[in-house]
Formats: structure tokens, C-alpha cells, sequence
């Protein structure tokens, strides 16, 4: 499985570089534009999920055992953090994006009928594995309801609320881009709490938080040791990455609003990585000086926490039922409901089971990226050659995710 994963990572390299040198300046335009924010914050919140909010503080005390896992010498916890979720990785996302808004309208390599139906179960399962995150994680981050370690009924209710609401709000795309904004400025809005709250329950000042932000300059002096899988550890999150990169690449390829193509790299891999350097640096600050986040600020976290598995579950919903023809408009309100609600709960289930792990999802989305490659170089490699604009359908009208279904 590593040496399939460097291959993925070394070709996805390799192919930006391609697309840069070829269409750096082509001007990228979806199907559905929206301004540039809008975009970032489809993008911010579609592209991430619940273990952004909750996984650092379970993580902190392993990356700073060198002795367990001497891998991690190079770099302090903070930075090893970054780079898991930061910056260069950020770039399977702006491939895919790229290829979607783009090549695909020529190549159409995901109409075929068995990537079409590759495709669907890989976006399916990662919506699953979403959930099933929430639910394994909120022991750790609620024990007030519980004993910290199970996963009680209260657990599987509220994964339940998230997928039912998800559902119905990937009914509409006016839903989407609502709750995108909305979740993007939530998140800044914790962001400002949990720091607030360190200078009321510590005596830190501003200087030593940026001080202590600064760490995170190691991860771009280290930046060519996270290209590779460092361990097992490093190589499930590469894994996870790209399980959702075919996918989050389709979503926010329709919203692209007109950016040339250097742009849409640089807005994919600088503008996330900003509220994800100050979050970490909040919880990196919390877990070195020992500060509690029982009570009001666990809770804050996993309100957030579920909004995003919301946010990032209506994209893909939207995204595997549109191909799929499982439409509103197809089913009816009430089929669509049921079906969505039942599938994904189910599917969850089969994570926490462990009948499914994200890694085999990974791999499937590998092998999609070397297949596509192989199959524009045998059969659409002039017609890919001759690309020099976005599909001439596609125009810079930011009203049209107004009238959007």
C-alpha cells in the first residue's frame, strides 16, 4: 500500500506541474460561479471535516513522543500537525478541481459507465466515514455524557440528527453556499472564542501565542518530509486526502468563478491554510499549557464539529445524487429523505464495524487517476492538447446559483 500511495503522490505532483506549465493562465469558469469568497468558504468547508476540529488534541502528545516515533524529530508537534492537514496537500484538491472544470468536459472519462459507477461508491463511503468520525470521537470530547470511552445512544442520536439535516439540505445549492458562509464564519468565530478564553484562564499574552504560531515555520523548512508517508500514521491521512480529493474536486469545480489557474492553486493551498495555522495554533497553546476544554468550550467544538460533517456530507450527497439521477425531482422529497438518511446511516455502521476502512477508499481513487491518465494519453490526448479555455458554455454569471435546484 505505501509504495501504490508514493506512486499517487508522485504522479498528482507531477500532474500539477503539467497543468501549470500548459494552462497556468487559462481562466477557470464552472458551470455554477460564485465570487471568490464564496468559493473559499465551498471549498474551506466542503474540503474539511469534523477531524480538523477534534482531532489535534488527541494527537499533540504522540508527535512530541520522538522516542515512540523518532520519525518526528525533524519538527515540532505543531508543524507535524500542520502538515498533516495544511499547504501541499491542498493540491490534490486544486488537480481535481482543475480536471473537472476544465479536461473532463473533453474527455468525459467519468461518463463511462464503470468509473461512473467507481466513482459514486467512493463518494458514498467517505460520506459514511465522515459520520462515523463524529461518532467515535465524541466520547473523547463529551464525557459528561457518558463515561468517555463509549459510544452511547445520545452518540448515534446526534450522528442521526447530522445526516438528516445534511440530507435535506442538499435538496438545494442556495443550502449549500448558505451553510458554506455561514460555517466559514463559524469557524472563525470559535476560532476567536477558544483564544479569547486562554488569556482569561491563563496568563499568556498576544506576543507569546504568535511566538508560539511561529513554530508552524518548520513545516516550510521541512516542507519536502511531508511529500512521502513518514509511517502508517502519516500514510491514513495521505489515504484519506485523496479519498476525498476526486470527490471535492467535482463539487467545487462548478463554482470556480473565473480565476486563472495559478490563482485557483494559490487561493486552494494559501486561503484554507490560514484559519487551519491559527486553529491548531489555539489547541497546540491549550494542550502545552495544560488548559481544560471541559464545559462550555467542548461543547462549542462539537457544535462546530457537527456543522461541518453537515456541510461536508449536503456536497457529497448532492454530488453522488446528481450523478446518480437520485434527484429531488426524480424521487420526490420523501423518497429522496428516506433513501439518503438510510444508506448513509447504514454505511457508518458498516465503518464503525470496521468492515470498511478509508485507506481501500484511497487506493480505488488512485487507481481512478492513473486509469484516467492512461486513457487521455491512448484516446484524447490531441483533444486535451488542443484545450485553451473553459467550456465555452460556462460563463462568469454569478446569479446563476440563485435559480440553482
Amino acid at each position: 500500500m505505501t509504495l501504490w500511495l508514493s506512486i499517487g503522490i508522485i504522479f498528482t505532483l507531477l500532474a500539477i506541474v503539467t497543468i501549470l506549465y500548459k494552462w497556468g493562465n487559462l481562466q477557470c469558469i464552472g458551470v455554477t460561479p460564485v465570487k471568490t469568497f464564496t468559493f473559499i468558504a465551498i471549498l474551506f468547508t466542503s474540503g474539511l471535516d469534523v477531524g480538523l476540529i477534534m482531532f489535534p488534541l488527541t494527537e499533540f502528545a504522540g508527535y512530541a513522543d520522538i522516542k515512540a516515533s523518532p520519525e518526528y524529530a525533524f519538527a515540532n508537534p505543531l508543524a507535524i500537525e500542520f502538515g498533516y492537514w495544511g499547504f501541499l496537500i491542498w493540491g490534490f484538491y486544486f488537480l481535481t478541481c482543475f480536471y473537472f472544470c476544465v479536461i473532463e468536459p473533453k474527455v468525459k472519462f467519468f461518463e463511462i459507465p464503470w468509473v461512473k459507477l467507481l466513482n459514486n461508491v467512493i463518494i458514498i463511503g467517505t460520506c459514511a466515514f465522515t459520520a462515523y468520525l463524529l461518532l467515535s470521537n465524541l466520547p473523547w470530547y463529551l464525557p459528561e455524557l457518558g463515561d468517555g470511552s463509549t459510544i452511547i445512544p445520545a452518540f448515534y442520536l446526534l450522528v442521526f440528527a447530522a445526516i438528516c439535516f445534511a440530507v435535506y439540505s442538499s435538496t438545494s445549492l442556495k443550502y449549500v453556499r448558505f451553510l458554506s458562509v455561514a460555517t466559514t464564519w463559524l469557524f472563525i468565530a470559535l476560532i476567536v472564542f477558544m483564544w479569547s478564553a486562554v488569556f482569561i484562564f491563563d496568563d499568556s499574552s498576544v506576543a507569546d501565542f504568535i511566538g508560539q504560531l511561529g513554530l508552524i515555520g518548520e513545516y516550510f523548512t521541512n516542507i519536502e518530509q511531508f511529500v512521502l508517508p513518514l509511517n502508517d500514521y502519516h500514510e491514513f491521512y495521505l489515504f484519506w486526502w485523496f479519498a476525498w480529493s476526486i470527490m471535492i474536486g467535482q463539487f467545487t469545480s462548478r463554482f470556480v468563478g473565473g480565476l486563472k489557474t495559478y490563482q485557483v492553486l494559490g487561493a486552494m493551498l494559501i486561503f484554507p491554510s490560514i484559519p487551519i495555522a491559527l486553529w491548531f495554533g489555539v489547541l497546540y497553546h491549550y494542550h502545552e499549557a495544560g488548559i481544560s476544554t471541559a464545559g462550555i468550550k467542548n461543547f462549542a467544538m462539537v457544535f462546530v464539529g457537527v456543522v461541518f460533517v453537515i456541510n461536508s456530507l449536503d456536497s457529497l450527497i448532492r454530488l453522488y445524487t446528481d450523478n446518480l439521477n437520485l434527484t429531488v425531482k426524480r424521487l420526490g422529497m420523501r423518497n429522496y429523505m428516506i433513501f439518503n438518511i438510510v444508506a448513509l446511516s447504514l454505511l457508518t455502521l458498516l465503518f464503525k464495524l470496521e468492515f470498511i476502512q478509508i485507506q481501500w477508499v484511497g487506493a480505488l481513487v488512485i487507481g481512478l487517476f492513473l486509469s484516467c491518465a492512461m486513457y487521455i494519453g491512448y484516446s484524447k490526448f490531441n483533444a486535451v492538447r488542443r484545450i485553451e479555455s473553459s467550456p465555452q458554455d460556462n460563463t462568469i454569471d454569478y446569479s446563476k446559483i440563485e435559480t440553482a435546484s
